[in-house]
């Protein structure tokens, strides 16, 4: 990949925010339950940019997927309808999720007095086809089969499916790295005409290249982290921001020892993860995603929760990580 020369002289930031963030807990997944928790993440991200900042939003959309997944499966089997390949679930969440948040920043712009628009998207990322993770899917996706659908489903469609813990089996897909932000040139446009920018939505729509040159969809997942984490490379973005659930990075955490981390080098952050303290599912992408961005040139990086993003540039809480 070739590195962008873009320069924006406005102070830039790349926000990632966790698709987990938008569902507060099992008894608020519809979607107006995500709608609100997206209303008050906007609210703080939209204190930032009024000091100022231009931003790029990324966020996830694992459990977005799933719905859509499992309502695809369902009127499969009850109605004979099609179902949704997982490339176009990934465009269909960048949409309904990317309404959601353009919407709730237009209304805090509004209320606001602010000059400011937002538009979403639909961003698709390019991922190599030799890479390993095809050879290796480790994502579960979509809902739980008995066996023998599960490996029907390996004859004829050529799943891979693994059985989960005595629950059922389920299909799993690769992760692969992301390379290149297809859209990006729209992204930078709209970044250096003020226009913040929802845009990675999902970690990217993941497409190969064809043998012609042609983008061809693929069903894999993206970490949305690592594509926020390339997208600020891609725009040279002062502030690569994850907004999570967690007020700071701990280490030893959730034991008598638990102690959060201020600020933290990146060689310090590659010595914890080697001693292991942060958990591979939840913590550890979101490090290594920093990282890749700091090994690129980045300037800073902070993970904190959206209720903490203000005090978080101030510095008085969320953990900063810098070169070094």
């Amino acid at each position: 990949m070739t590195k962008s020369k873009w320069e924006n002289t406005k102070k830039v930031a790349v926000i990632a925010i966790g698709g987990n963030s938008l569902i507060k807990d099992p008894q608020h997944k519809t979607v107006k339950d995500q709608y609100l928790a997206a209303k008050e993440t906007c609210h703080h991200i939209a204190d930032m940019i009024e000091q100022g900042w231009e931003v790029a939003i990324g966020h996830g959309n694992g459990p977005q997927v799933g719905f859509i997944l499992r309502r695809s499966e369902i009127a499969a089997k009850v109605a004979g309808m099609h179902e949704v390949p997982l490339d176009v679930c990934g465009a269909d969440t960048q949409g309904a999720l990317g309404y959601a948040l353009q919407q709730n920043f237009n209304n805090e712009f509004y209320h606001r007095k602010m000059d400011k628009r937002v538009a979403t998207i639909i961003t698709q990322v390019l991922v190599d086809k030799t890479d390993p993770a095809f050879e290796h899917p480790t994502k579960p996706i979509g809902g739980f089969m008995e066996e023998a659908e599960a490996q029907a489903r390996v004859t004829n469609e050529g799943w891979t499916v693994v059985e989960d813990a005595g629950r059922g089996w389920r299909r799993i897909v690769p992760s692969p790295k992301p390379k290149e932000i297809i859209e990006i040139s729209a992204i930078k446009t709209m970044l250096d005409n003020g226009i913040c920018a929802i845009a990675v939505g999902g970690g990217g729509i993941p497409v190969i290249e064809d043998e012609d040159g042609s983008f061809v969809g693929v069903a894999a997942v993206i970490d949305k982290d690592y594509a926020c984490s390339l997208l600020a490379q891609t725009i040279n973005a002062d502030l690569f921001l994850i907004s999570t659930a967690v007020e700071k990075v701990y280490l030893n955490l959730n034991t008598p020892q638990q102690k959060g981390i201020d600020v933290m080098t990146a060689s310090e952050a590659r010595q914890y993860m080697a001693e292991g303290h942060f958990a591979k599912g939840s913590m550890l992408p979101k490090i290594e995603a920093i990282l890749w961005y700091l090994d690129a040139g980045g300037k800073e990086a902070i993970i904190t929760n959206p209720e903490n993003i203000t005090a978080a540039l101030r510095g008085d809480t969320g953990t900063r990580i810098v070169p070094g």
